[in-house]
């Protein structure tokens, strides 16, 4: 059986996730205490107990949910898990080449917080928007992206079949958003993010990470990684750097993501936790697959994968 681990994003945060990770297992409380020492603050005081507010904040939320992921990642292998190929959405990508031996932990985990001050430093509060778009076609959206008069928006998510995201200026986008509704979209959500990520807004905030990313030893990766920017399996050190950067001003192709996967020959996910987000999506994009979410219990998820 070909698994792969996949990993979360932002939005999948929620006050205590990992909580009850630490509570059965010693490789969780040491990601979490690895975690604290590199940031300086208590990752596992503000995962467990918030408030919402601060965990929330992009700049604490993502090293926030790596860690949770790494941590269940590090049980899952201590109990003889092994994935065949890695992928993350979005933030996730991050967690993905931990796993793939790319990059060390401490790196990624002071990494991720730096990125969430780049993005939100990229546009002013309040200036940009994402929304997920739901019942359209991806075609469909980009036409109504392009149709837009006000102001720029963008595809930034092709998440599954029937839903895609899109993030640009926020006049722009509640333009679209109209636009879609007008062309039949089932529901038109505006998202709770603080910055509008995969687009061109984030030019300024990809071309700081690159310095950053410069800054890092990357290895070679131990396990195939399939990036978010091509949906493509990455081997080599320049590759995944590169792909780190065009991500952040470019649309994810998380749908083309799992499906390449699946042409490899993967037959089962395996979603870290936190959250169900992708296990939802990969059931749109392949109801044959087994999916499989850590977010159930370690134990569950080890006796499904054994059972096959």
């Amino acid at each position: 059986m070909n698994i792969a681990f996949v990993f979360p994003g932002q939005g999948s945060q929620y006050v205590g996730m990992g909580k009850v990770l630490c509570e059965g297992f010693g490789e969780a409380r040491e990601t979490f205490r690895e975690a604290s020492d590199a940031l300086g603050y208590d990752v596992a005081e503000l995962c467990f107990h918030g408030p919402k507010d601060e965990l929330n904040r992009t700049f604490r939320t993502q090293p926030s949910i790596l860690t949770v992921s790494i941590a269940t990642e590090r049980v899952l292998r201590a109990k003889g898990i092994r994935p065949s190929v890695v992928a993350g959405h979005s933030l996730g990508e991050y967690a993905a080449l931990v796993a793939a031996g790319v990059l060390s932990f401490r790196d990624a985990v002071v990494l991720t917080e730096k990125r969430g001050r780049l993005m939100q430093d990229a546009v002013p509060e309040g200036r940009g928007l994402m929304a997920a778009v739901l019942g359209l076609g991806r075609e469909q959206v980009d036409r109504i992206c392009l149709s837009v008069t006000s102001g720029y928006v963008t595809a930034a998510n092709y998440n599954c079949p029937g839903q895609t995201v899109i993030a640009g200026e926020r006049e722009a986008v509640e333009e679209a958003m109209t636009l879609a509704r007008e062309a039949g979209a089932k529901r038109v959500i505006a998202l709770a993010v603080s910055a509008p990520s995969h687009c061109a807004l984030m030019i300024e905030a990809s071309t700081k990470l690159a310095d950053e990313l410069n800054r890092i030893r990357f290895n070679p990766p131990d396990v195939p990684v399939v990036n978010n920017a091509d949906a493509m399996f990455l081997n080599t050190v320049g590759s995944i750097k590169a792909s780190l950067v065009k991500q952040l001003d470019s649309p994810l192709l998380w749908e083309d993501s799992v499906r390449a996967m699946i042409d490899a020959g993967v037959t089962t996910f395996v979603e870290m936790c936190p959250g169900r987000v992708l296990s939802g999506l990969i059931k749109r994009i392949d109801p044959g697959v087994t999916v499989l979410s850590a977010e159930d219990g370690i134990e569950q998820t080890l006796a499904r994968i054994k059972n096959g």
